[in-house]
């Protein structure tokens, strides 16, 4: 960003008065354009003891496999965020939910919020940002073709604590991710 959205003057970066951080500042009017973490938010959607996930469709990961989530758009909420996203990338209806795993990554500005929920009817599709959607057993996870570490860990929580018989919200930090080669 080089220009400020309120008058259309130079940013510079600097430290605000009464701040503590460089930000942006315009020069002509002052005004400081923050910039915060994004929210990622998703649904862990299950029927009949099945998992349902999504085969990417979209870069970064595309190919990969991933639980339905993505940015938050402003005026919804969190819970609201999951279900469109689950709606918009799986054609699936979701009810119940409860967070279950918030990440922190401070290394990308992101924060994810995944729920867990069922779906509502059992029916799913194949969304605009999805090549494939499936409700899979744990046996039948593609672990090595999952698109984030924050989906590999959500489900590696979700079926500990199904063997336990106990859910509790889950809050981790996570590293930045190694890459590895695109699945043939």
């Amino acid at each position: 960003m080089k220009h400020c959205n309120h008058c259309g003057g130079l940013l510079e970066e600097r430290i605000p008065a009464g701040d503590n951080r460089m930000r942006l500042v315009c020069s002509q009017c002052g005004a400081v354009h923050y910039q915060n973490p994004r929210v990622v938010a998703g649904c862990l959607a299950t029927w009949e003891g099945r998992v349902l996930l999504c085969q990417r469709a979209i870069e970064p990961r595309k190919g990969y496999w991933t639980l339905p989530a993505g940015f938050m758009e402003n005026g919804e909420t969190t819970t609201e965020a999951a279900a469109r996203e689950t709606f918009e990338e799986a054609g699936a209806q979701v009810q119940d939910l409860e967070l279950y795993t918030l990440f922190d990554l401070p290394h990308i500005d992101q924060i994810y919020m995944l729920f867990r929920g069922e779906l509502v009817d059992g029916r799913f599709g194949v969304g605009e940002e999805s090549l494939d959607v499936r409700l899979l057993d744990e046996a039948d996870i593609p672990w090595s073709s999952l698109a984030f570490p924050t989906i590999k860990r959500t489900l590696e929580c979700f079926f500990a604590d199904r063997r336990r018989g106990e859910f509790s919200l889950r809050h981790e930090g996570m590293a930045p991710m190694v890459v590895a080669p695109k699945p043939a």
